[in-house]
């Protein structure tokens, strides 16, 4: 048995430390320090942190401390040093010594002397107990030693004093140590920021509620791109300080048990919480002024909770009505400038059914644990349960306050199995760190203490609304469906309308536009003579068919493969067109009749008829009027009878119509039996006489 020094960080700053005396005895044995020369340490059951007096500047003369460190059977312990700076005298009498086994029977390890040593490997033991032997004689100079132990199963072991910008990688996990809180080193940043990467990483952990103080653990570790400006907050017993720009920073992974539990949201309602008393009073204008239950929510304008005397008796409760796994508070007082009240200090007490209750306390300690509350009455100061908090009702018991008790707060966790509680958004990297306790012991053994229940009094007790929490469950599901199916039947007609009317709008033209439209079309599209069943079939010895015939052959208009030539004495072609520009009426040359002789069914020219090669380059282009406007003489040739076809020469006398046939360059007629144009010709009148 022996003495252990506690130690913790007043809210004045990081580097103030806060001495308490301990007597520690376990089951697994005993774990202790004697002398005078013994540092700030914490010796806990599977790690902890060891350091002479005053490292910041040269440790004392003439002391001694031997510290004796039992682990659990069957486990070994290793040794990682932070600081290693012995006095400049002789080693005999100046030194550092590690031991297997305690008593008489101990074998040394090592011995370690002289200034400035750097030792970067494990020292390890063969059994579960060490003795550490420390002894100074006259120096002038030395700062001591500083190292961190643990059970041989965290090969990852780190010191206190190992800082982010340590490590380079993106995301690494180390074993944090017990006691880290010895140290004086300073970290900047806050939850769920990030912390500067000069700040040390386990020093950071306790502060972001990743580990605790007293039991140390695994943390994961995430480097990112700093920021310009770190917050200065106070959180489980760290005040953090106000960092300038750096290049990195790191966060901690958690599990995501960090939502809000509904005091600031509302989801908790008024009805759930009790209050042991309420500050009520009238003012001098007459005013009822009370300090009820219901300004005990964070962030809630107005006054907090007060009760009515500030004595250690008061107490705030909340009833979840269902066991949650509370992971962290957060606590602030009155935001009036007037009434500067706020809890410096309380313990926090729980209960599965409202009757049996237990004070929190920390792992490895057989003491309630004592939260620091606010140093002001406006900021807010957050306070991690390392193990969590399983339970139905908690209970804030403030112990220390400032002129008088006065209280707002929230607290986060989740529904027991690890899962977030509905509506809720986790905390980048705050949470828990330690292994929660079994299953079958949903809370530690140390926690098993039980106090009597208070009287309650001003406190509202609803029952349990079971009934309606399910029948919600179904009739919200369902509402959301049905309002979600009609949503979308409105809007599938409303857009099969609007696509009804665009489909018969867009080419919907008026009735008398029409075929003024279609004429101007025609007059730009390319166009081909096509016979319908009633077209007639013009040769030299079939033209007394025609006299039977009333139809006129019509024009059809279809898309040509290839370039046509224009119609309608448009005079400009296209920039591709295969036609011989309109360059001027040619000596001899005179329009065709608009009645050709067909082509014969067996032939069919894809392509314009390629000229003699004395001819021209270009094939003629052939003029129709597409308006089909024929002339009085077309008109008295259509008629029925042999009268009319005669009237219709120019020379106005009888006899057959003369068909001319093509004709060389040399004027001289080219055989007939071959062809497939053939052009109705005048008959040139007879010279008189």
């Amino acid at each position: 048995m022996g003495r252990a020094v506690m130690v913790g960080r007043g809210p004045t700053g990081a580097g103030v430390l806060v001495l308490s005396v301990l007597i520690v005895l376990t089951a697994e044995g005993c774990r202790g320090q004697k002398g005078d020369g013994c540092g700030p340490s914490v010796l806990g059951p599977s790690s902890g942190t060891l350091s002479s007096l005053d490292n910041l500047r040269t440790y004392p003369s003439d002391t001694v401390c031997e510290w004796e460190i039992t682990v659990p059977r069957g486990k070994r312990i290793h040794f990682r040093f932070a600081l290693l700076d012995l006095g400049d005298s002789d080693c005999q009498v100046n030194y550092l010594r590690l031991y297997n086994g305690i008593g008489s029977k101990k074998t040394e390890i090592v011995k370690y002397c002289g200034l400035d040593q750097k030792v970067d490997e494990l020292i390890e033991s063969s059994g579960n107990q060490v003795t550490v032997q420390f002894r100074s004689v006259m120096h002038r100079s030395g700062r001591g030693f500083y190292l961190s132990y643990s059970t041989t199963e965290h090969s990852d072991l780190i010191t206190c004093l190992n800082k982010g910008s340590d490590f380079p990688e993106a995301e690494f996990s180390k074993y944090c140590p017990a006691g880290c809180l010895t140290s004086t080193e300073k970290i900047s940043g806050t939850t769920p920021n990030g912390y500067r990467e000069s700040s040390p990483l386990c020093v950071a952990a306790i502060h972001a509620g990743a580990v605790s103080n007293a039991a140390g653990g695994k943390i994961t570790v995430v480097s990112s791109t700093g920021i310009p400006h770190y917050e200065a907050t106070l959180a489980n017993n760290v005040t953090s300080t106000v960092g300038i720009l750096s290049k990195n920073l790191f966060t901690f992974k958690t599990d995501g048990c960090s939502g809000t539990l509904g005091l600031e949201s509302g989801g908790v309602l008024d009805s759930q919480l009790s209050v042991s008393s309420v500050w009520d009073w009238n003012s001098t204008a007459g005013e009822h002024v009370v300090w009820g239950k219901s300004g005990a929510r964070l962030k809630k304008p107005g006054l907090p909770w007060a009760p009515s005397p500030s004595d250690r008796q008061q107490w705030l409760q909340v009833d979840f009505r269902r066991e949650k796994r509370i992971t962290a508070i957060v606590t602030t007082g009155s935001d009036r400038s007037e009434y500067q009240y706020f809890v410096k200090a309380y313990r926090v007490l729980f209960s599965k059914d409202g009757k049996e209750w237990h004070f929190y306390r920390e792992t490895n300690s057989s003491q309630d644990k004592i939260f620091q509350g606010n140093v002001d009455y406006q900021d807010k100061v957050r306070n991690n349960f390392i193990p969590p908090i399983e339970a139905r009702f908690v209970r804030i018991n403030p112990t220390l306050w400032n002129q008088r008790i006065a209280l707002k707060l929230e607290l986060f966790g989740c529904v027991p199995g690890g899962g977030r509680a509905a509506g809720t958004k986790p905390f980048t990297t705050s949470g828990s760190g330690s292994t929660p306790p079994p299953a079958k012991t949903k809370h530690p053994p140390h926690l098993s203490e039980a106090t009597h229940t208070p009287d309650i009094r001003n406190t509202t007790m609803p029952p349990h609304c079971g009934k309606d929490v399910v029948l919600m469950a179904v009739l919200v599901p369902v509402a959301v469906v049905v309002l979600t199916a009609l949503i979308l039947t409105v809007a599938c007609v409303c857009h099969w309308r609007n696509k009804k009317k665009s489909a018969e709008g867009t080419y919907d033209i008026p009735y008398w536009d029409r075929t003024v439209w279609w004429k101007s079309m025609k007059q730009l599209l390319p166009s081909k003579m096509m016979e319908t069943e009633d077209s007639v079939r013009y040769s030299t010895p079939e033209v007394s068919r025609l006299a039977g015939r009333s139809a006129v052959p019509r024009l059809h208009a279809e898309p040509a493969e290839y370039a046509q030539p224009l119609v309608s004495g448009v005079t400009t072609l296209g920039a591709r067109s295969t036609f011989k520009p309109d360059e001027g009426p040619e000596p001899g040359y005179s329009d065709p009749d608009l009645y050709d002789a067909p082509i014969p069914p067996d032939v069919y020219h894809p392509y314009a008829e390629p000229l003699p090669s004395s001819g021209a380059e270009y094939a003629t282009p052939i003029v129709v009027d597409m308006g089909c406007h024929l002339p009085s003489k077309v008109l008295n040739f259509m008629g029925s009878g042999p009268s009319p076809l005669l009237t219709w020469t120019d020379g106005s006398q009888s006899g057959g119509s003369v068909y001319d046939t093509p004709k060389n360059a040399n004027g001289q007629t080219m055989p007939t039996q071959d062809l497939t144009y053939q052009v109705p010709q005048k008959v040139p009148p007879k010279p008189a006489g």
